[in-house]
């Protein structure tokens, strides 16, 4: 499918790393307030977060969590055992 969409221009940023924290929602909640204002950016709902809670194999155990953006969005996923 060359050129699908060529009147789309998309921005990404990934970034990827180890964290010495204990993460839970409110850690979560808290990482998106603050990188929302620091970058400027407007949300216009409150973060979705998932957690398999137990289901599934323990290193796959973590979050996927979301904030709409006016303009865009973020997605978190966080893996580890907590």
């Amino acid at each position: 499918m060359k050129n699908l969409a060529p009147n789309i221009v998309r921005q990404r940023l990934l970034i990827e790393g180890f964290y010495g924290i204990r993460v839970d929602k409110k850690t979560i909640e808290e990482y998106f307030e603050k990188i929302t204002k620091s970058l400027n950016l407007k949300a216009y709902g409150k973060p979705t977060i998932f957690s398999p809670n137990g289901l599934g194999k323990e290193e796959n155990q973590g979050y996927d969590a979301f904030i709409p953006l006016v303009d865009s969005g973020i997605s978190l996923y966080i893996m580890g055992r907590f």
